[in-house]
């Protein structure tokens, strides 16, 4: 900690404690502690700290060819993007690095689109966003940010963007009628915001709105996807599978234009992002026009296929949907009724406690300290909001585990104050 705080940039504020190694939900810090993981790298590590097919693929790849560059062709890529497109029914992927990356690609996508196929006059095109959102850092996303932190002294802001109060289709339907609109950028659940699940209605409402209005509608699924909530997508709506291999049920399924996808992608071992589409908006971009180095590289390429096979051979999906409900009505009767706890919400293994106390209060961080002490690791969000979001191996035994500690620290806590 001294050595990061002597020799390194001062943009993160961790919870203190320093880890060495982890291997499913648990994670060991450099004295041998161990800990629940109940934040899994924001949704990065979703098949669980070191999966050894996913480890064995990087290590297998990593000692076989690294890197190419798209300059030329690579064994692992083309495999890679059938089986991507194929999972998730689309025609076309483009494979970045960051979800930022893919955030900013699905921007430059649109706004092709937008020229090329809608015919909006040059320069002209205006994205949808929502408030309280969160898609990345770079300068031309924070230019669309509600977040102070996030934009605040990293002027002038990037223009194009329009920004609408999240889960309200009447103002998604007036920033519509600007003809010039040519998307619609949002994520099926707001995590960063302290994970705020919209109406059951909003998305495929949303979805049909852009339809009629000739607008592409883009989901950012980097945190809600692969089978965070329950299902491969949080658009997949509450399909009702029973096997955990959610096939898009039509009757729940509401298909994005754009869909963004990262973190989990590669099981939390390597940068891997993706951008799927079909072809009549994918392939407005043409050779020259976007790209990167590391991205679609042999090792991320090989990583992303492990990845998603756990996800389906382990059926997490299924175990996700079931520990999701564990965990909100084992906490909502061991805390729900303290003065402490504002509320208890969210889908599947993303989850949240709203702690009674104002977001500039240090009550949420001090009590993920006292979690530490007690062996669960979670982090605040947004100051009095706390997010849990476990890698989806967790099982039945382990959640109860970390309930009963939870409810010991909660509890203790509240007497205390």
């Amino acid at each position: 900690m001294d050595l990061e705080a002597r020799f390194g940039a001062h943009n993160y504020h961790p919870l203190p404690v320093v880890l060495e190694r982890g291997e499913g939900v648990m994670v060991w810090d450099v004295e041998g502690k161990a800990y629940f993981d109940f934040l899994s790298a924001y949704s990065a590590v979703n098949q669980g700290h070191g999966h050894p097919r996913i480890v064995g693929a990087l290590v297998d790849q990593a000692q076989t060819l690294a890197l190419t560059s798209r300059a030329f062709y690579n064994a692992q890529l083309g495999p890679f993007e059938e089986a991507i497109t194929a999972r998730f029914g689309y025609d076309k992927v483009l494979a970045m690095n960051s979800g930022a990356e893919a955030v900013e690609t699905a921007i430059k996508l649109c706004r092709r689109w937008a020229y090329d196929v809608k015919g909006i006059p040059a320069n002209q095109a205006k994205i949808i966003v929502c408030g309280e959102n969160f898609h990345g850092r770079t300068s031309t996303i924070v230019s669309f940010s509600s977040d102070p932190d996030s934009y605040a002294g990293f002027g002038p802001y990037m223009p194009g963007f329009e920004r609408i109060p999240y889960n309200d289709i009447p103002a998604l339907e007036k920033a519509l009628q600007d003809p010039h609109v040519a998307g619609f950028l949002v994520e099926p659940i707001q995590g960063e915001a302290g994970v705020v699940v919209p109406d059951g209605t909003y998305i495929s409402e949303a979805a049909a709105l852009c339809r009629a209005h000739q607008v592409l509608w883009m989901a950012d699924e980097i945190q809600t996807g692969i089978g965070r909530t329950g299902s491969w997508l949080a658009t997949c709506g509450d399909c009702g599978c029973q096997t955990g291999r959610c096939e898009r049920n039509p009757e729940t399924y509401t298909r994005a234009d754009i869909l963004i996808l990262g973190k989990a992608l590669s099981g939390g071992v390597y940068p891997v992002s993706a951008v799927l589409a079909d072809d009549a908006i994918m392939l407005t971009i043409k050779p020259g026009q976007h790209g990167s180095t590391f991205g679609g590289n042999p090792i991320a390429a090989k990583v992303a296929q492990a990845a998603l096979a756990v996800m389906e051979d382990e059926e997490l999906m299924l175990n996700a949907r079931e520990r999701g409900v564990q965990f909100r009505e084992g906490l909502a009767q061991r805390i729900g009724t303290l003065k402490l706890v504002q509320g208890i919400r969210g889908k599947g293994l993303l989850n949240a406690v709203l702690i009674n106390d104002s977001p500039e209060s240090s009550t949420a961080w001090d009590l993920c300290i006292a979690l530490r002490d007690a062996g669960i690791l979670a982090k605040p969000t947004h100051g009095n909001i706390i997010r849990f979001a476990p890698p989806l191996v967790i099982t039945e035994a382990q959640m109860e585990e970390a309930l009963n500690r939870m409810e010991k620290v909660f509890t203790r806590f509240e007497q205390t104050r």
